[in-house]
């Protein structure tokens, strides 16, 4: 599966998930750790944790599996690494807290489709 459509997956499993401001970033230009990151936050411990397990399962419907998870008992920010895209999901306070919208501020912001195009704007 093409990296952009990766992403794009776990944007909408985040959306189905009610995840908070989810926000796709293009890094290619900048790292070579991977493609795409894409940034959600949930309201609480238990919605980190649903929007995690979400996109593991939407993914994973596709047949495709990450390579590691990590924070998943935190549930304060879990990582999703799928080589190519990498799926932060925070509580609330620590997005606010890393500002990675602003450490990766020359990262593109990734317009998902037409739907999504209202929402993809860089929090401040």
């Amino acid at each position: 599966m093409n990296p952009k459509k990766l992403a794009t997956l776990v944007y909408e499993a985040c959306e189905s998930k009610k995840g908070e401001n989810p926000l796709a970033l293009d890094i290619r230009k900048l790292t070579d750790i991977a493609e795409f990151f894409v940034l959600v936050h949930g309201t609480s411990d238990r919605h980190v944790r649903t929007l995690a397990d979400g996109v593991i399962e939407s993914l994973a419907n596709e047949g495709v599996r990450p390579f590691h998870v990590e924070g998943r008992n935190e549930a304060s920010w879990i990582l999703l690494d799928y080589g190519v895209v990498m799926v932060h999901v925070f509580h609330h306070e620590m997005r606010k807290f890393y500002n990675l919208e602003r450490l990766w501020g020359d990262a593109k912001i990734v317009k998902m489709n037409q739907k999504h195009e209202k929402k993809a704007k860089r929090p401040r």
